[in-house]
């Protein structure tokens, strides 16, 4: 029902954006460059039946430039509001406004989030006769409510500022990580329930938690089902943002009213006093809208030729995303609204920093084309507000832009590079030796040029996307026909291996070599030069059941199942200690390139071998190579030179005598790791084996440190 109007209005003023309180009343400003009349709604509750006001915006009184505004007394924190903007609807021309839907405020802070979104009431498409339509479907009544909010909150905690080379990131999904009844948190699956998990994560030795997005979206826009169990499937992994200010209500055990924003920062100030950093996991380069077809929910119904870049016919999207549309980054206005949505996390929700999904869509101009000094990447790389964020790229997008090694300043990517040639090199590939040393040296290749380092490279072996590690040693294909898309979708190409069954029925044998290689890998990821980023679970062998793109699975395919923890403890015990190994030596975590011009000297930071020394084999057939870090090249906090360190990796089937070279200390070496002891496969370095003829045999598939020297 419609109320009248008993509200005092004043013009008000177009900055900030948004809604913003006062002591009297409330802001509420809006950007529409093309739009003919903006109407502002308020709404009593999130019933379909609430009653409602309209406030439509006088362009004279109500408006500057390409902003409307208006201020109303009486409103206060928790009142439900939206949008709906007019003008022309000329799909041919890029325009897409209609009156008839509800429009979320793109700067709310929150939203209330409906069971269910009701995408059809929203759409402007017509699927019986494939084409545009206008629809005069009011969408109000079911539409998510954007909601006016306080910021106040006692924070009491420090920013950590931990230094890059000191970093070790752990990628987890809010809800995944502790929804299984197994995590026995008592509030599963939300901040809350990450919150519990803090010892944990403080004993297994990480620096910062990467989320998988938080941002508001639709869980339920999927209507694909299960072709096994018949269920409808979910967006479960979120990455499909349409409120970019807005933490997502579905992690928040405190319902939908607001109180999801106190919640996540009462879990960002607790992981700070434990000394934890929060990176969130962003998704500018699309919106939930999708393509052509899709909902009118925001910056569709806002101003459409703004936000999205357009294919020259106008009534279509360009798709670098791969979902349907692809956000107008560096459209001057949606850079900065990305520049203000990265600051507001900074400053009023006190995040560390930023993963960008897609991230080579930031770089592409307002017709698609990669440009060579993109704007709005300089702008975040500079941005005096996010000079202490982490800022992490995914340097690719789904149209074939591949940026690994590209982006400027003080970018950090995730290397993909990194992933697939220690993938290959494990799996035991020709032709993958050289790669392999070039990838735990810090990945010189890439990051060399312009002052870059080792730092600007994020080691990973498994993300969210694709294979768990112990699914990338159980299974050589995908098993995603539970996704409902018969198998086509994932990536194909996963450089994985099953060693003789596919799948979890294995043998004892077959069961050794897959644990012995799970080490392998994370051994190669602790002691390479960079900052390494392991999955949540891959530490006590968490399964998806061979399903490498587990998007959709809002299930035990994707939730952390605890009961793997004591079943593997021995494998936690092992990753721990590698974590901790690692935090030991700084020669481990070097901030420049290690050089290796006179390996013989004593004096390279670094020096190349094969079974003998200084021989190594770079042939194409070769899958041993070892390498020794000259501790003189790194110095403790306590100003002592680190220990040296010898690092063997034999990926063959063979079994070697190697010979150890003499140590740049002329300390007696110690056998610290021997991947293939099943038993106690670390040993503490004070009680570690002596070497005493400098020389060991190291079985097949298998890792070993050695150091010389004590820290």
């Amino acid at each position: 029902m419609k109320l009248k109007n008993s509200r005092v209005t004043l013009p008000g003023y177009p900055l900030p954006y948004g809604a913003t309180l006062d002591a009297n009343g409330t802001q509420f400003s809006i950007f529409s460059r093309h739009a003919e009349t903006v109407t502002l709604v308020l709404y009593e509750s999130n019933d379909p039946e609430s009653s409602f006001e309209e406030f439509e915006f006088d362009s004279l009184q109500n408006k500057t430039g390409d902003i409307w505004h208006i201020w109303i007394e009486g409103i206060r924190e928790g009142q439900l509001y939206g949008y709906r903007v007019d003008g022309p609807y000329f799909p041919e021309e890029g325009h897409r406004f209609n009156r008839h839907k509800l429009l979320l405020d793109p700067y709310a802070r929150s939203i209330s989030q409906n069971s269910f979104w009701n995408i059809d009431d929203a759409r402007g498409y017509d699927p019986l006769h494939d084409t545009d339509i206008f629809s005069t479907k009011d969408s109000g009544p079911v539409a998510p409510k954007s909601i006016v909010v306080n910021h106040e909150f006692d924070w009491f905690d420090r920013p950590l500022k931990t230094p890059m080379h000191e970093m070790i990131i752990y990628e987890a999904h809010v809800k995944g990580f502790t929804f299984h009844e197994s995590s026995e948190c008592s509030s599963p699956g939300t901040y809350k329930g990450l919150v519990e998990k803090i010892p944990y994560l403080k004993e297994l030795g990480v620096t910062a938690i990467e989320l998988l997005p938080v941002h508001e979206f639709d869980m339920d826009e999927n209507f694909r089902q299960n072709p096994q169990t018949k269920e409808i499937l979910k967006n479960y992994w979120g990455y499909s943002t349409i409120s970019f200010f807005a933490p997502c209500s579905h992690y928040s055990s405190s319902g939908n009213n607001g109180a999801q924003i106190y919640e996540f920062k009462e879990m960002i100030r607790d992981f700070h006093n434990a000394g934890i950093e929060i990176i969130l996991d962003v998704v500018f380069n699309h919106t939930a809208e999708g393509d052509h077809r899709g909902p009118t929910l925001s910056f569709r119904g806002i101003d459409n030729i703004v936000y999205y870049i357009l294919e020259s016919d106008r009534a279509h999207y360009k798709n670098f995303s791969g979902c349907g549309n692809t956000f107008n980054c560096n459209h001057p206005l949606v850079r900065d609204f990305i520049l203000d949505c990265l600051r507001y996390w900074v400053i009023e929700m006190h995040v560390d920093g930023f993963r960008f999904d897609l991230a080579s869509i930031l770089g592409r101009s307002q017709d698609g084309a990669i440009l060579s000094n993109p704007p709005l990447i300089e702008r975040i790389e500079s941005d005096p507000i996010l000079r202490n964020t982490r800022i992490i790229a995914e340097a690719w997008d789904a149209a074939g832009a591949y940026q690994v090694g590209k982006f400027p300043g003080r970018w950090a990517e995730w290397n993909g590079r990194f992933r697939d040639d220690v993938r290959r090199f494990w799996r035991g590939d020709d032709k993958s030796t050289g790669a392999f040393a070039t990838r735990i040296s810090g990945s010189s290749d890439l990051y060399r040029h312009n002052n870059r380092s080792p730092l600007h490279s994020i080691n990973f072996i498994t993300s969210h996307d694709g294979f768990t590690l112990n699914d990338l040693v159980s299974y050589s294909r995908k098993h995603n026909y539970s996704n409902g898309e018969n198998n086509r979708d994932g990536e194909n190409q996963n450089l994985s291996y099953n060693y003789g069954i596919e799948g979890e029925q294995t043998t004892p044998f077959i069961e050794s070599i897959r644990q012995k290689q799970i080490k392998n890998f994370m051994l190669t990821l602790m002691i390479s030069q960079g900052v390494p980023m392991v999955t949540a679970g891959d530490e006590f062998r968490r399964t998806q059941k061979g399903n490498n793109n587990a998007y959709c699975q809002d299930n035990e395919i994707s939730w952390v199942d605890w009961s793997l923890l004591e079943r593997n403890k021995p494998l936690f015990i092992f990753i721990k200690s590698l974590i901790s190994f690692r935090k030991k030596h700084p020669i481990l975590r070097k901030r420049h390139f290690a050089n290796n011009k006179n390996p013989q000297d004593g004096n390279s930071e670094i020096s190349w071998h094969g079974v003998h020394p200084f021989s190594p084999d770079w042939s194409d057939s070769s899958k041993f190579i070892a390498c020794m870090l000259n501790g003189a090249a790194a110095i403790s906090e306590n100003k002592v030179r680190d220990t040296d360190i010898y690092l063997v990796f034999n990926a063959s089937l063979f079994n070697y005598k190697i010979e150890l070279p003499q140590s740049p200390s002329g300390s007696q070496w110690r056998l610290v790791c021997d991947t293939a002891n099943s038993d106690h496969s670390f040993y503490e370095e004070g009680v570690s084996e002596r070497i005493s003829d400098n020389s060991y045999r190291i079985r097949k598939q298998s890792s070993l440190i050695f150091i010389a020297g004590d820290l």
